[in-house]
């Protein structure tokens, strides 16, 4: 089995390759890392090689900066790739905060910012896969998650999205009820970025209200949301909801911390640095601060799904189709499916609490209006878009917003050049 890694220079590929590297299921003969920047790729490459020398694990690894011929004969294609890298992220996490909104690299104004960049770039890579390696399945971890999975799915991928946000809440769990990992069960509902742990099933029983009333307060201080607010809600929001329920303090807190892109450069750079050292053969411990937690145990199980004909039961980013009958079927949910040779569908979800579907419906129309700002372009298509976010949803400053927002990333974005 060949599998191809898009945006293969990350310092997030090693602890992909690190999960790889312990299974021995799927059978993975070659691996390919697609990456523009050479020189980085290289560095990336040859530490994920002796990884694998290191696991003992048979697969050949290269790299090549062209994705036709990376993806040739390809079973799987991992995409991971940022568009403008940390520098456009920094932009993204820094402008909404001057005109008083959060600034965040997969929601608001900011979110937006990155789909519009990421999405064109994301489908011509697609086509390129689909002319070499039609029965190729395209993993998606690239943010917005939920946006360029549906951008893939619209025009006919074979396509999956992926985010590590459930995964590492299962494993969370498991610690505060010191249970097996395997023995967790969530149930997880919502949008990429938008999502609630509603069950959790451990041992046929669920035990969330056990959960909100013994570890309420552990939870709070893992999200950063009041503890009276879960119990109130009947559930545990993921740590993005915070953007949503504490806008203003968290707003504020950005105001005075450095933005996580700078963090996350200076990580990188010291990242690359160990990478280079031919003495390191085991995934540093360094890399657990780049973020991205599970994300290789998610990406290898969901990947084994996908190529040896399951069935297996995965939380991903999936068509819709009647999950929440709010929505429409060709909205993209991030939630329990099951998932085979065939593809993902979503299990059934049992009735949203309103408090819950009213702001994922919220959130739909807006991923709705960012889509078709990506594809086709348009500064008041951007602005109709902000005016949709509940984060922004003023005329004036999604106005001013979308002024900002174009002005930013015109570079990448050729009907603003």
């Amino acid at each position: 089995m060949k599998l191809t890694v898009v945006g293969g220079g990350s310092t997030y590929t090693p602890e992909l390759i690190d999960g790889l590297a312990r299974r021995r299921e799927p059978a993975v003969e070659e691996i390919v890392l697609v990456d523009p920047d050479a020189e980085r790729l290289d560095v990336v490459a040859e530490f994920c090689r002796r990884l694998l020398r290191e696991a003992g694990h048979p697969a050949r690894l290269r790299t090549t900066p062209d994705v036709v011929e990376a993806a040739t004969g390809a079973a799987a294609v991992l995409l991971q790739l940022r568009v403008g890298g940390q520098q456009a992220r920094y932009g993204d996490e820094t402008f909404p905060l001057e005109c008083g909104c959060v600034g965040q690299e997969t929601t608001g104004a900011g979110g937006l910012a990155k789909a519009l960049r990421t999405v064109p770039v994301v489908l011509d890579i697609a086509e390129h896969v689909r002319a070499v390696a039609p029965q190729a399945w395209i993993v998606n971890f690239t943010n917005p998650v939920g946006i360029v999975t549906r951008a893939l799915l619209a025009e006919g991928h074979r396509a999956v999205g992926l985010c590590n946000v459930a995964i590492t809440f299962s494993r969370w769990i498991a610690d505060l009820l010191d249970v097996a990992p395997d023995s967790v069960r969530l149930e997880h509902t919502g949008l990429n970025h938008l999502t609630w742990v509603r069950g959790v099933q451990v041992g046929g029983r669920d035990v969330l209200p056990d959960l909100l009333g013994e570890h309420a307060g552990a939870m709070s201080e893992h999200i950063g949301l009041p503890p009276e607010l879960f119990r109130r809600l009947g559930a545990v929001p993921s740590y993005y909801l915070k953007y949503f329920y504490a806008h203003d303090e968290v707003v504020a807190e950005q105001r005075t911390a450095p933005p996580r892109a700078t963090v996350v450069a200076d990580v990188e750079r010291d990242l690359l640095k160990r990478y280079a050292d031919p003495e390191l053969r085991t995934k540093p411990e360094e890399l657990s601060k780049r973020g991205g937690a599970y994300y290789s145990e998610a990406a290898v199980q969901l990947v084994h799904a996908l190529t040896s004909g399951g069935p297996e039961e995965h939380v991903v980013n999936v068509r819709n189709d009647g999950a929440l009958p709010f929505l429409p079927d060709d909205m993209v949910v991030e939630t329990n499916s099951t998932v085979d040779s065939d593809g993902a569908r979503p299990l059934p979800v049992r009735p949203v609490e309103p408090a819950l579907a009213g702001l994922i419906g919220h959130v739909a129309g807006y991923e709705q209006l960012a889509l078709d700002a990506a594809l086709r372009g348009g500064r008041d298509r951007v602005a109709d878009a902000l005016l949709a976010h509940p984060l922004v949803g003023q005329h004036a400053l999604a106005d001013q917003l979308a002024d900002e927002l174009v002005r930013r990333n015109a570079q990448y974005l050729p009907w603003a050049r």
